[in-house]
């Protein structure tokens, strides 16, 4: 099974001294009962101490607490949890830090169903009422959202991919808010604007062109 990759590397983490967990959207899609694609997880160790005991993986970007590798054909994703301050450009945190508790790592992401943590035993960690989202099929962001999408406008697209790829309803204040900033995707890499347009073309063009049209309309 998929779960095991989790599994596997969080008994490495564990035998490190270290803890790991499942969030973003390898935790939703788990709770969903859905195939999980890519792995997302998260750690209190730092990129220097995940370097020792797993030094095969990639640290291109382990300055941002960001490590990667493949295990079983999967992308793995590892961030150690974090705290950031203001965005300065619409994309980037002026400062990060880390932290080693999931509850002060929450509040720095973006949706409540995104915000989901689940250690190495499958226990459920959730501070945002985002298991009730789920149930409820619904997206919303975590804090104001005219904030959450001014800090970084790719959560506008990002928002729209998870209602095309789920089949969810916006909060009304969220889904009023991606209206309200969509003029901010012009700060964005058009590269990175366009990396989001295609993951959404592959869930479904039809759907995508017009929700995107929607959406893009004041």
């Amino acid at each position: 099974m998929d779960i095991k990759i989790f599994t596997n590397l969080a008994k490495k983490f564990k035998s490190s001294g270290y803890s790991l967990y499942m969030v973003g959207g390898t935790s939703r899609d788990y709770l969903l009962g859905r195939p999980i694609t890519d792995f997302d997880l998260s750690t209190d160790a730092i990129p220097s101490e995940i370097k020792v005991f797993l030094p095969e993986a990639d640290f291109t970007f382990s300055h941002y607490g960001s490590v990667k590798l493949k295990v079983g054909g999967k992308n793995v994703d590892i961030t150690t949890l974090r705290q950031e301050e203001k965005y300065k450009d619409h994309r980037h945190p002026s400062s990060v830090c880390f932290v080693s508790q999931i509850k002060l790592d929450y509040s720095r992401r973006d949706f409540t169903i995104n915000a989901i943590y689940i250690n190495d035993q499958l226990e459920v960690f959730d501070f945002t009422n985002g298991i009730d989202d789920i149930k409820k099929k619904i997206i919303r962001t975590i804090g104001e959202p005219n904030e959450r999408f001014q800090e970084d406008p790719l959560r506008l697209l990002r928002a729209l991919r998870f209602k095309l790829k789920l089949g969810f309803e916006f909060e009304e204040t969220t889904g009023r808010a991606i209206k309200n900033n969509w003029d901010l995707l012009e700060f964005l890499n058009p590269a990175k604007v366009a990396e989001e347009m295609a993951k959404m073309n592959r869930i479904d063009p039809l759907a995508a062109e017009k929700i995107i049209a929607e959406y893009s309309r004041k």
